[in-house]
């Protein structure tokens, strides 16, 4: 009788289950239910300066070419060194290359060397100025871009414009369907990273800068950042 009860019991519960389960595998779905995408930009002025000074050289003998380049980069970190800032003017090394060069049929006939040294900081006129004493090293490539700073700042900023728009769109939309009231059931916010970086500047008018004493004809230009609110509310009567 005992087996009996517990087989009894078990074959309860298992059928409760299942019903349990087939009501939530046909429940209907949310009604009264409104998705939502709004969007909100702030423009704002870019303010990090990035030069990568570049030179290359070649020769018969790699040792030779190798200490060429270093010659040409520790001149330029020499003046460099002058004006650097932590945050302000903010200096380091780039891309060191030593590769062999061959002739068309193959074999070796030299070779081939590069360096870049990168300046990167929000002291624009200093950065500016320094361009034109490094005499080693011509000017590869020119970008501004929003400090860190800056974009945390313009981030909050355009985040809380786009939440608010996404407050009154919803207030305005039920509204319109003759709803008093709404509940956010789920939303998703995100920002966009504007693009930036040093872009290549062309050769001949690189040489001719990093040639004179004048400083750098720079522009800073401006940044869009957009915030993107989306999601779901759940219009109520009251």
């Amino acid at each position: 009788m005992l087996v009996t009860r517990w087989a009894a019991a078990a074959f309860v519960l298992s059928a409760a289950c299942a019903s349990h389960t087939s009501q939530a595998q046909v429940l209907p779905p949310p009604q009264n239910v409104v998705s939502l995408t709004v969007n909100a930009t702030v423009e704002v002025t870019k303010d990090l300066l990035t030069v990568v000074f570049s030179t290359s050289r070649e020769g018969a003998d790699a040792g030779a070419v190798q200490s060429q380049l270093k010659q040409a980069v520790d001149a330029a970190l020499a003046e460099a060194r002058k004006v650097a800032k932590p945050g302000q003017v903010d200096v380091q090394t780039g891309n060191f290359s030593l590769y062999p060069r061959y002739s068309p049929k193959g074999g070796l006939n030299g070779w081939q060397g590069s360096a870049e040294l990168i300046v990167e900081g929000k002291d624009v006129t200093a950065i500016a100025q320094l361009t034109g004493r490094v005499s080693t090293m011509t000017i590869a490539r020119v970008g501004f871009s929003l400090s860190r700073e800056a974009r945390e700042k313009v981030d909050a900023d355009v985040t809380a414009q786009a939440i608010a728009r996404f407050r009154t769109k919803a207030e305005a939309v039920i509204k319109q369907f003759g709803f008093a009231g709404y509940t956010i059931r789920e939303v998703t916010v995100s920002a966009n990273e504007p693009p930036s970086g040093a872009v290549p500047m062309f050769r001949q008018q690189a040489t001719r800068a990093a040639a004179s004493d004048e400083a750098l004809p720079v522009e800073a230009g401006k940044a869009n950042v957009t915030a993107s609110v989306s999601g779901s509310v759940q219009m109520s009567a009251r």
